[in-house]
């Protein structure tokens, strides 16, 4: 077969064939003819003129890319410096507008910027960096927020506006426009900071000429001016977190009995409770706690066992003619002189212990003015309780409200950071492994099953109508794990939870596997994971990316005990950043693929740059990019006859 004509060497008709450097093929050298586009390559120097032409043209755009590549990477840098100072400095916000006025100067070739925030009408300097001599203007500053500043008019419109020139522009703002011709700028930016839907500060920056800012620098701007609301915002509630805490640790302070017990209740209400007794010279007391309906005991001091066992099995209910439902019904503080006299209280106490009750005290438990519970004592003897001993115990009352509600909200603050580190872990795999969905799965199930004491965790994702095993997690049977392995394909029966949870787009919970239609009906998933892995209470929660289903997240028991609602939510949670890191991944992946792409156009660029009069090395690099980014084993390019 006769080789490719030398350039500008003969007129006769002949047949090119290119093959991938490499590849294995019994067809190579076969003679084959182009159905693509013909090309003519002639020997005149017009010809040569428009190769140079077109040599020209891809070198600029090369250039161009190159350029619009290195200023892509500075603005990345940027954000990351920005957001690197967002997460380091959590309390303090100076680091972030500092960041945030260095890298305006640096991206935008201007020569003064600054961070201005709104305190009472006022407009001050939270940062400020520029050109020696700007530092003076910082000195003007607080100013009155209004028309007569262009950051002023950039907040009162809660948008980006910009003026070039300044100097001699009648639509200046005066004081705006005495400022450039004092410190000799000419053109300015400024971008309000808004946070949900109020203008909190302004970012601004000035060029010494009367230079427009482009689009691109617009949305630079704008993203810098979104950030620094999220430090504003991250610091704002970190401080007020700080200080609630600081205010509980104050009252756990006066509250010595509560800071001794600060996850426990009961060693809580068991010592006010045996305090105010003692304190008030009662014989015997208790607490009860409504749940809503009925008042349970919740702990005594000094009652018989008798008496203890009998509250318990009888929670008081509201006008049943105890003190306890007597306050429940009066909301209010309740004395009973001779309990033994009290018709009412001797039809509700028919009980021997009854009878040594004497003078009785019931008084209301309130959070937030609703009733959550009561005090009762009483003595064995006729003797009213004083009004400061009717004080000191509603003071024990409201030190047991005191005490309810900080053991919930530590309960709930420790169940928070329980959350927010499992969050921060399965955050860590994402980042420490972009790209590998496996390690993020597993890290969120073994998160979601401890959060939410359960045995075993399975990620599922749709495929064509059906279901993919992703990950499994738990001390599942290895029979189990062996049949529904990851990479398993389930059948998608809708009597399956997961099936239902996707095909609803809702969480969907089953008391006992063993008593759902699929179990019965004998579908092997769920046969298998009741009999094969003991599982009776599950939660599935559907995966949805713009509300279409993607996956499911489930986590199983191996007793039958529903989940409680913040489980779900905490599902829910794990089930939404399973959507993210999928997302992510996605992207990710094209992500690369482009860069692939736009490599290997770079290296055909750079080839056609270097190669001005040989086309067998352009041609060559053409090939052997195209085969590579698709994944080809073969690639040819064919010239015609006559070139």
């Amino acid at each position: 077969m006769a080789g490719p004509t030398e350039r500008g060497t003969s007129d006769c008709a002949d047949e090119v064939t290119l093959t991938r450097k490499g590849a294995n093929s019994p067809t190579r050298g076969r003679k084959l003819r182009s159905t693509g586009t013909k090309a003519r390559v002639s020997n005149g120097p017009n010809s040569l003129i428009e190769l140079k032409k077109q040599l020209e043209a891809r070198t600029r755009e090369l250039a161009e890319a190159q350029g619009h590549l290195s200023e892509a990477l500075e603005q990345q840098t940027a954000t990351g410096e920005i957001l690197s100072s967002i997460s380091g400095s959590t309390t303090d916000t100076q680091p972030v507008f500092e960041a945030i006025v260095r890298n305006l100067l640096r991206l935008f070739g201007s020569s003064f910027a600054f961070v201005g925030l709104l305190r009472d009408g006022m407009i001050e300097v939270a940062g400020l960096k520029g050109e020696p001599g700007f530092e003076n203007l910082a000195e003007r500053l607080p100013v009155p927020l209004d028309a007569r500043t262009h950051v002023g008019r950039a907040m009162l419109a809660g948008r980006t506006l910009q003026i070039a020139p300044i100097v001699g522009n009648p639509e200046a703002p005066p004081i705006t426009e005495q400022s450039a011709r004092d410190f000799g700028y000419n053109s300015q930016i400024s971008t309000p900071l808004v946070r949900d839907g109020t203008v909190i500060g302004v970012i601004g920056t000035m060029h010494r000429d009367a230079a427009s800012f482009n689009d691109k620098q617009v949305a630079l701007i704008e993203s810098f001016a979104a950030q620094a609301v999220i430090a504003i915002e991250n610091t704002r509630l970190l401080n007020e977190l700080r200080e609630s805490l600081q205010q509980q640790t104050a009252t756990a302070d006066v509250l010595k009995v509560i800071s001794r017990s600060t996850f426990e209740l009961q060693p809580v209400l068991d010592t006010l409770i045996e305090s105010a007794t003692r304190l008030c010279a009662a014989e015997e007391g208790l607490i009860f706690r409504s749940d809503g309906e009925l008042y349970h005991l919740a702990a005594d001091y000094n009652a018989p066992a008798g008496l203890r066992e009998g509250a318990y099995r009888r929670p008081r209910r509201p006008g049943d003619g105890s003190v306890v439902g007597r306050v429940a019904v009066e909301d209010r503080t309740i004395q009973i002189l001779d309990a033994q006299a009290d018709a009412g209280w001797r039809a509700f106490a028919q009980t021997p212990e009854g009878s040594r009750v004497r003078t009785l005290l019931g008084v209301p438990m309130r959070r937030e003015g609703v009733l959550i519970g009561a005090i009762a004592m009483w003595r064995t003897e006729v003797r009213a309780f004083s009004a400061k001993e009717l004080a000191l115990v509603e003071t024990f009352a409201d030190q047991a409200v005191i005490a309810i509600e900080n053991t919930r909200l530590l309960n709930e603050l420790r169940e928070a950071l329980d959350q927010q580190t499992a969050t921060s872990e399965v955050l860590r795999v994402i980042s420490n492994s972009p790209g590998d969905l496996a390690a993020v799965f597993n890290a969120m199930l073994a998160n979601a099953t401890r959060l939410c004491e359960a045995s075993y965790g399975l990620m599922l994702l749709c495929e064509e109508g059906d279901f993919r095993s992703a990950a499994v997690h738990g001390p599942l049977p290895p029979a189990f794990i062996e049949r529904w392995q990851p990479g398993t394909l389930i059948r998608a029966d809708p009597d399956l939870p997961a099936v239902r949870a996707a095909q609803t787009r809702q969480t969907v919970q089953i008391s006992d596997l063993r008593a759902t239609p699929a179990y019965l009906r004998g579908d092997p998933f769920p046969v298998s994971g009741a009999d094969v892995a003991g599982i009776r209470t599950m939660v599935a929660v559907p995966m949805l990316k713009d509300d279409q289903p993607i996956g499911v997240m489930a986590i199983y028991r191996r007793e039958v005990r529903p989940f409680t609602d913040k489980h779900l939510e905490l599902v829910q949670n794990f089930a939404a950043q399973a959507v993210i890191a999928i997302e992510n991944t996605r992207l990710l992946n094209e992500l690369r693929e482009s860069l692939q792409q736009q490599t290997a156009t770079a290296d055909v660029l750079k080839v056609i740059s270097r190669s001005t009069f040989d086309l067998q090395a352009v041609l060559d690099t053409l090939v052997e990019s195209a085969a590579r980014l698709c994944e080809a084993d073969k690639a040819g390019i064919h010239l015609p006859l006559r070139w």
